[in-house]
């Protein structure tokens, strides 16, 4: 702040310079003022001796009209070229006082309606806070000065769930969706503080709230956590499973909540009759032709690439089998043993996309032609259809 009063000391000054300026000028009006009061009062004198003498008979009327404007004329002379009188109504206090009570009216104005408090949060942030309480108390502030950030609100509510203050956390959270709109992450925070908010009992509404945070986002990381500990919480230990199995295969190798996510699953697995849990295996048979009229544009030997894909999720295949041209048609099976990254499986997926690539370079992510599969639910039996008909753009 100290940058603050500095300039606020600045306009003071200012303010002063402005309104004392005049009253030193005025000094010297006054002066020329004075010296018009003694012109008039002899002028009034001379006018007044003259009727006396008027009155004795040592003047006629004639000699008396002719002295009042001699010296009527000699008053003009010596008040001629100074300035026209002006009379002050404010005074001397008044302007003195003004110059005080204007930076200060304007200080008070800023401190109640400006950004002070403001920069007062942004100095605070730069330092590191040394509690969680005092990270809930900064942002806390920042949320009062800025209401209609809905950052600010999300970053409150993960402070408040922090500090196990669910119920602050599920008020705070439904502010952020009411000014950021139903985005899956603030869903799932929502619904989440909301949870343990209620003693960890599950509901019909944190049932809607983690079906929509889903259905936007698969990968929802919060929900996909939830559904697990709400499915565990009611002994639906396989559900739980596989709630949790869908989230580490989110996780980054390496990543702390690995370790904690396993061991739950593994503690679900045990409830189920001590054996190891293990997914069930997504599996997917295609059909994929060279479309007739690109027979004479590939060669026997031009690398075909059969992958599905996640809808909402990773451009990467998550199963993928190759063959050649001279190989089509052909039926395919693609499961969780074709998978490219363990971690990432079919069966880890609510929704694939199925393609077909003709590569005569042998890439698997450019190639000449190019056929594509509409989406495809999880556990889907029937036998899918792709023809290689268009051009890879």
């Amino acid at each position: 702040m100290t940058e603050f009063w500095l300039s606020a000391g600045l306009l003071l000054l200012a303010a002063l310079g402005f309104l004392l300026i005049p009253i030193l000028r005025g000094r010297r009006r006054q002066q020329e003022e004075d010296r018009t009061a003694l012109n008039v009062a002899l002028y009034q004198e001379r006018v007044a001796e003259l009727a006396a003498q008027q009155a004795a008979g040592v003047l006629d009327e004639t000699q008396l009209a002719s002295g009042r404007d001699e010296a009527a004329r000699e008053l003009l002379a010596d008040t001629e070229g100074g300035e026209a009188q002006r009379q002050g109504y404010l005074g001397k206090a008044l302007p003195l006082l003004a110059a005080v009570l204007v930076p200060v009216m304007a200080l008070g104005l800023y401190l109640h309606f400006g950004a002070a408090d403001k920069v007062e949060l942004t100095e605070e942030f730069a330092e590191a806070p040394k509690t969680l309480q005092e990270m809930t108390s900064r942002l806390e502030r920042a949320v009062q000065a800025q209401p209609d950030s809905a950052e600010g609100l999300y970053f409150l509510g993960r402070s408040y769930m922090a500090e196990q203050r669910p119920a602050d956390a599920a008020r705070t959270f439904e502010r952020a969706v009411a000014l950021a709109g139903r985005q899956p992450e603030l869903l799932g925070q929502w619904a989440q503080a909301l949870y343990f908010a209620a003693d960890k009992q599950w509901s019909a509404p944190l049932q809607a709230l983690t079906d929509e945070a889903l259905q936007a986002d698969p990968k929802e990381v919060t929900s996909l956590g939830l559904r697990g500990i709400a499915a565990f919480e009611g002994e639906r230990y396989q559900e739980a499973i596989d709630y949790w199995q869908r989230l580490l295969a989110l996780l980054q190798e390496g990543d702390a909540s690995r370790a904690a996510l396993q061991g739950g699953i593994d503690r679900a697995a045990e409830r189920l009759g001590g054996k190891p849990a293990a997914p069930v295996a997504a599996r997917v048979k295609v059909r994929v032709e060279l479309a007739a009229a690109l027979k004479d544009k590939v060669k026997p030997d031009d690398t075909v690439f059969i992958f599905a894909r996640a809808l909402n999720g990773p451009p990467m295949p998550l199963a993928a089998k190759r063959v050649t041209v001279a190989q089509l048609p052909i039926e395919v099976e693609l499961s969780d043993a074709d998978a490219m990254m363990p971690q990432m499986k079919l069966s880890d997926f609510a929704e694939v996309k199925l393609v077909a690539r003709v590569s005569r370079a042998g890439q698997p992510t450019r190639g000449e032609w190019i056929g594509q599969g509409a989406p495809l639910a999880k556990g889907t039996q029937a036998t899918q259809h792709l023809i290689i008909d268009s051009p890879d753009l």
